[in-house]
């Protein structure tokens, strides 16, 4: 069993300060999602169903283990008006979708979240590497994906303009699926090309979102910091150590910005500890609370959150307006690590496909 860690009497208080916060919070989402004025119909419904009810008992964050765990099924198919709450009918509401790697992909609505979680983001960017009234280029999955509108509101936000591409991951794992290797490597290209021709045509553009893989090929083609690029925020599952190392060293030439980040349809955007080389590379990322948490629990028992420095399960809640998902196993493997001084609460390390699952999930190009 591993040591608490041992933290600084300020991080401490303010360690407790947040975990306040997120008590207070999840009391505030439960009455709302519960309140027949304002939830919505799936959990209206659902609490039809319990022996209890949400909005007496949730009195802190820890109450929420009072819920069965957030089923997967739940948000593959429709009706998708039953996510939406009674309190924010009226409003524009999108659809967002995950992968579809593993089935029907899962559904989300959104109306504002994906603009607050992305405000909350560029707090946490560097205006150097980050600058204001930079353009932006947004390379990777677009279509159903929340992702290329966040990234175009993190740019509009930040006083930029965003240049996107069009690229569909669930083509690349259909071609993987079926060993057309060599047509893979062609899309992958495509795409690539048509990053290059925007960077090359418009100079302003000095930011970029973009994945692991994609990062890697791009680089082979051109020098990032050469084209003017500044700052690479980058997601995707393939983030090792290994690999954070190589893409600040070797890659970006230890000349631009490397921003790591986590994140996903359902929980929203999880931030980058600051790099420190004590960290030997990890990749350590912290969930934005009070909006959403990432637990790491036991691989056997999805109750028991696993010691600091072990692995277990990604256990992601989600604590919206627009949104309430308690308790949900992601399809990921973490380490847990203690909260640090920028994000005083547990965060969570080294992010990999879960191993657990009889049939191994085609990543394609993330």
């Amino acid at each position: 069993m591993s040591a608490a860690p041992t933290m600084t009497s300020d991080l401490t208080a303010r360690a407790e300060a947040a975990r306040k916060q997120l008590d207070e919070h999840t009391r505030e989402i439960v009455q709302w999602h519960f309140d027949p004025q304002t939830g919505c119909p799936f959990w209206l419904e659902y609490a039809e169903k319990l022996s209890w009810d949400p909005r007496k008992e949730v009195n802190c964050y820890d109450d929420l283990d009072k819920f069965d765990g957030f089923q997967d099924e739940w948000l593959r198919g429709g009706p998708v008006r039953r996510w939406v709450p009674k309190g924010i009918v009226g409003k524009p509401i999108y659809v967002f979708e995950t992968g579809g790697s593993t089935g029907v992909p899962k559904s989300r609505i959104n109306s504002d979240d994906f603009r607050i979680d992305y405000e909350m983001f560029s707090e946490t960017l560097n205006d150097a590497s980050f600058p204001i009234g930079a353009d932006w280029l947004m390379l990777g999955p677009s279509g159903p994906r929340r992702l290329r509108l966040a990234v175009e509101h993190l740019a509009q936000h930040r006083g930029g303009i965003a240049f996107g591409v069009d690229m569909d991951p669930r083509w690349v794992v259909k071609l993987l699926k079926k060993g057309r290797v060599n047509e893979m490597h062609e899309y992958k290209d495509h795409v690539v090309d048509q990053g290059l021709t925007i960077l090359k045509a418009h100079p302003n553009v000095q930011c970029m979102f973009t994945t692991p893989k994609l990062l890697e090929a791009i680089c082979e083609r051109v020098s990032l910091a050469k084209v003017g690029i500044k700052g690479v925020f980058c997601g995707g599952t393939q983030m090792t150590p290994q690999f954070h190392r190589f893409a600040r060293e070797e890659l970006l030439e230890g000349k631009v910005e490397f921003v790591p980040t986590y994140g996903n349809t359902l929980m929203g955007l999880a931030c980058h500890k600051p790099f420190d080389p004590a960290d030997n590379y990890d990749i350590i990322y912290h969930p934005p609370c009070p909006r959403a948490m990432v637990e790491v629990v036991n691989f056997d028992d999805e109750k028991t959150i696993v010691d600091y420095g072990e692995w277990g399960r990604a256990r992601l809640t989600t604590l919206t307006k627009e949104f309430f998902m308690p308790r949900f196993l992601e399809r990921d493997e973490v380490k847990r690590t203690p909260p640090c001084e920028k994000y005083p609460w547990d965060g969570c390390a080294n992010v990999r496909p879960f191993s657990g699952f009889q049939n191994k999930v085609v990543e394609g190009v993330y």
